[in-house]
């Protein structure tokens, strides 16, 4: 798998490992770590095979601890918020959630975040390569505005995945989100949890895969790490979960998705909101809405050939330039091995439907674009 989930090795030596990396390792055992989204985390915690059954077809647990959460209070919290983000914030039911792009002046994306509602709170989910550059984003566009952004450091997130994560949550008492983009608070076995259910799908399908979030007090995480590990969820790294997002198809931002994209160009509609109002960048989306479309998409490919680096490039059948690969993947699957990638693709090299060609070394590869996402089953 060319697609290492070691994205920021340039920073290894200066991020810290997660809460879970640290509870995992001992004198005897120390798992090799990875830097991921803005974090040191393991790389594996099983067998390969093992790790990417779980995803695909089981139960899997794993770090979550790139994460952060931050409360943002204040009597102007949901006008402000919603002039700040791309999707809803003042219509979000009690308990519901909505995945945002963050937007410049201009329209270009400057990075992801889930907007969480529980009663008249409203929370941030950040990835922690993100989080420096959105609040300082955010901060400068509080001027006479009463809000406020409190960073939550107490808790620390888990990530619950697979078609079988409801069983192994009622198997330990645990409830189960059968609505995408809701969330619970619970008191269960002594520990303060708030789960999520994340709608991780690259279009506005269904998901190949149940994705559930468990935010847990840190001193706690170790406790609930052995209940899910005991209710028959298996232990995965890193390597894994980059693998398995790509094969789902979900675009990571600053891998996927960068600076320079505009939010059509993403493929990304599910969060965009045309009828909230005005917030920053919005007149760009809304042009390109009403007066045609982008000349590039995001797309989600299945390869047939090797594995290619990161910005490997796409050539029709006439030899043209057609796009660029941004991650692709290699899954070992009951039904086989499948290499799946993501790529940003020329709108006029999609009208023909034909098949694009990739080098991968001196190995030479075909894709396609998939119709729908991939059943793992």
């Amino acid at each position: 798998m060319n697609n290492s989930p070691m994205t920021h090795t340039d920073l290894a030596a200066t991020i810290l490992p997660t809460a879970l990396a640290a509870l995992l390792d001992s004198p005897t055992d120390r798992h090799a770590r990875v830097a991921y989204r803005g974090v040191l985390t393991p790389r594996e915690l099983d067998a390969p095979e093992a790790e990417t059954a779980a995803l695909a077809t089981g139960a899997a647990v794993h770090d979550l601890g790139w994460l952060r959460r931050v409360a943002v209070r204040g009597e102007d919290r949901f006008r402000w918020l919603s002039g700040m983000v791309t999707n809803t914030v003042n219509d979000l039911g009690p308990s519901h959630g909505a995945w945002n792009l963050v937007l410049n002046a201009q329209g270009r994306i400057q990075g992801d975040l889930t907007v969480w509602r529980s009663a008249e709170n409203l929370y941030l989910d950040i990835a922690a390569d993100q989080y420096e550059k959105l609040m300082a984003h955010f901060e400068h566009f509080i001027i006479m505005d009463d809000v406020e952004l409190v960073p939550l450091t107490r808790d620390v997130a888990l990530g619950l995945t697979g078609p079988q994560a409801g069983e192994v949550l009622a198997r330990v008492g645990l409830p189960t989100l059968a609505e995408p983009m809701t969330r619970v608070h619970v008191e269960w076995n002594g520990m303060d949890l708030r789960l999520e259910r994340d709608y991780s799908v690259a279009r506005d399908d269904v998901a190949a895969a149940a994705h559930t979030i468990i935010w847990v007090p840190e001193a706690q995480l170790s406790k609930l790490w052995k209940y899910l590990r005991t209710g028959g969820a298996v232990a995965v790294g890193a390597a894994a979960v980059e693998a398995f997002r790509v094969a789902e198809g979900i675009p990571a931002y600053g891998i996927d998705i960068v600076e320079r994209d505009l939010p059509q160009e993403t493929s990304q509609t599910r969060a965009l909101h045309f009828s909230k109002g005005c917030y920053l960048g919005q007149e760009i989306v809304e042009r390109i809405r009403s007066r045609g479309n982008v000349h590039r998409h995001l797309r989600q490919l299945e390869l047939t050939g090797p594995v290619p680096a990161a910005g490997a490039e796409l050539l029709s059948a006439a030899g043209a330039a057609a796009g660029q690969i941004t991650s692709a993947a290699q899954l070992a699957l009951p039904g086989g091995t499948r290499t799946f990638a993501l790529g940003m693709i020329r709108a006029e090299a999609e009208v023909s439907g034909e098949p694009f060609t990739y080098t991968a070394g001196t190995a030479t590869g075909v894709a396609r674009i998939l119709a729908a996402p991939p059943a793992f089953q």
